[in-house]
């Protein structure tokens, strides 16, 4: 099993900025807890804070994809429904 990197970025809506702020911080904890999960760090664009970017390493792909069902996740996309403008991910393995 191959470890997992997610390269993730959010723009929020330009009036939605706090609330998506907010929710993605209430993912950090819950996620970090998860068995599988070796970081999921949150960081938001010192130039534009609509822009936020998640930085997440798994021990394995079969865990991530296990992590988009949990309760937290979804709790989330209920949430920001309607408040996000973009967002893309990118999975990667490390090589060296």
């Amino acid at each position: 099993m191959s470890r997992l990197t997610i390269v993730a970025h959010v723009h929020a809506r330009s009036d939605q900025v706090d609330l998506v702020e907010a929710e993605l911080k209430k993912l950090v904890p819950l996620t970090r807890a998860e068995k599988g999960c070796i970081n999921f760090d949150l960081h938001q664009d010192n130039n534009d804070p609509a822009h936020f970017f998640l930085y997440e390493n798994w021990e394995s792909r079969e865990i991530w994809e296990a992590h988009k069902g949990v309760a937290h996740l979804q709790e989330y996309m209920a949430a920001t429904a309607g408040k996000i403008a973009e967002s893309n991910f990118t999975d990667m393995t490390q090589i060296e």
